[in-house]
């Protein structure tokens, strides 16, 4: 996922940058609001969330807000240290989709990060709302989080299931284990790797396409689409 950081500290923009790349993403960042805007151009520039910190140079950050949304429908999360009640509801009011009050914890930054984006359908090459995901055999129905090979349906537990869409979105690309456990799991990879193997195994014999996800060593998975 494309991610525009605005945050004027480059100090903490380098560290918070980091850290997102290692979950995956891949980040611009913006130290002021004009450069924030001038990268959204034009519609959104195809990034996934805005980390818009109010703190800025050159315009304030509810104003910034207020301008991203009148310009598209990107999630945008605000990062201030105004923790009272007033300031969190006037920024929702102006279309910040969530607020984050520093200090933060890195954990729930990302959670909150992927809980926004996935608030936004997500779309086909034509711009069309995606509501199935098919590879080979393989059809994902996202609204009924229903999957079948050869048109009979697989029973999959929750976790399951949003593991294979994450890894079905983009075939062929590596997904670090670190990023799929903060995105399936909403949390640290600290002590959950079991888990995550335990899950891509089960997923392989249910589906019974062993080859359909791939160990990258060291690294993480992918997913290898079928050939039809």
């Amino acid at each position: 996922m494309r991610l525009l950081l605005v945050e004027d500290d480059n100090h903490v923009a380098a560290a918070l940058s980091a850290v997102l790349a290692r979950h995956g993403f891949d980040v611009t960042h913006a130290r002021s609001g004009e450069e924030a805007l001038q990268a959204m151009v034009p519609e959104g520039a195809g990034f996934g969330v805005v980390l818009l910190d109010l703190g800025l140079p050159d315009q304030d950050g509810y104003e910034v807000c207020g301008k991203i949304r009148k310009r598209t429908s990107t999630p945008v999360i605000m990062v201030t240290a105004r923790s009272d009640v007033r300031s969190r509801i006037h920024g929702l009011n102006l279309g910040a989709d969530d607020y984050v009050v520093k200090p933060y914890d890195t954990g729930e930054l990302l959670a909150r990060i992927h809980a926004v984006s996935r608030r936004i359908p997500h779309l086909d090459d034509t711009g069309a709302t995606e509501t199935a995901l098919r590879l080979g055999p393989v059809r994902i129905e996202l609204p009924t989080r229903q999957v079948s090979v050869d048109g009979s349906v697989i029973q999959l537990t929750r976790k399951e299931f949003d593991l294979l869409a994450l890894l079905a979105q983009r075939p062929g690309v590596v997904f670090r284990r670190e990023q799929i456990i903060s995105e399936v799991w909403r949390t640290s990879w600290e002590g959950t790797g079991r888990t995550l193997e335990v899950h891509v195994a089960s997923l392989r014999a249910k589906l019974r396409m062993p080859a359909l996800i791939e160990t990258v060593r060291g690294v993480g998975y992918r997913l290898v689409a079928p050939a039809v």
